[in-house]
């Protein structure tokens, strides 16, 4: 379930998906574009309009899926990104032009989840960080494609209405309020300096984050926790919402960024807000 903003050696294949645009948005509502994840593909659209935009992924395949964005900034296309994974040594930043804006976190088979989010006109990268199984980045796989953002014809529409604060730093999370059962929506906010994403794990029962830490590091048999969705990827100063029907149990936040210094997960530096709901 790594993101791994820092770049790879690793050829990316070549893009893949359909040729849809979306339609303009209305200013009352965010407009709604749909990706669906498959083993090892996006479907969805090539472009769409700027402004307000609820992305939803439904993942039809056999393992965890998310979007990751790149904006690709300066003019820089996806090809430039290829080139520039193919010649980026690991463990180091990507370049400024090359900024990560989040995606639904952590879809599971089945499952579909989302994020809302303004999205500024530009050329993006939209790709699948996911490393399960065999540790190997899903983008390696062909799971990455491009999209063009135009600018809108039309004005905005206003973010959701949030009832939670998740504000991320190097390296913790930190609420607004307690989280209680019930349907929320979360506002995720990223103050760095890296970047920062949050997934949401309901623990299952009997299960520790002690459990998720061996199981991320050996990925070996069905997880300990179930994914309630999140916000992959967030560059500093980027907002997104997402929501989530939450019940009770226990629970905890994680990042498991790989840090620019050493590769390591954030989740190893304390990056972990664990929580029980009633």
């Amino acid at each position: 379930m790594k993101h791994l903003f820092m770049f790879s050696t690793a050829v990316v294949l070549a893009a893949c998906g359909g040729g849809k645009e979306a339609a303009t948005p209305a200013a009352t509502a965010p407009q709604k574009v749909d990706f669906h994840a498959v083993d090892y593909a996006f479907h969805g659209p090539d472009t769409i309009a700027a402004g307000m935009t609820t992305f939803t992924l439904t993942n039809g395949g056999k393992t965890f899926h998310h979007v990751q964005f790149v904006r690709l900034d300066s003019g820089r296309t996806l090809a430039d990104f290829e080139g520039a994974m193919k010649a980026m040594k690991p463990n180091t930043p990507p370049p400024a032009w090359a900024v990560d804006i989040p995606g639904p976190n952590a879809a599971e088979p089945n499952q579909t989840v989302n994020t809302t989010l303004d999205m500024a006109p530009g050329n993006y990268a939209v790709l699948c960080f996911v490393d399960i199984p065999g540790g190997v980045p899903h983008f390696a796989k062909g799971m990455v494609k491009g999209l063009t953002v135009k600018p809108a014809t039309g004005p905005s529409a206003a973010a959701p209405t949030a009832d939670v604060t998740i504000a991320m730093s190097d390296y913790s999370f930190t609420l607004s309020t307690p989280i209680t059962a019930g349907k929320h929506v979360f506002r995720v906010t990223s103050t760095g300096p890296q970047s920062h994403e949050v997934i949401m794990l309901k623990l299952a029962p009997g299960k520790t984050l002690e459990d998720f830490g061996k199981w991320m590091a050996k990925q070996d048999g069905p997880p300990p926790a179930s994914s309630m969705g999140g916000t992959s990827g967030q560059a500093p100063g980027v907002v997104a919402t997402f929501e989530a029907e939450i019940t009770p149990g226990d629970y905890a936040l994680v990042c498991v960024v790989p840090d620019a210094k050493d590769g390591k997960p954030h989740m190893e530096k304390g990056m972990v807000h664990p929580f029980k709901v009633q």
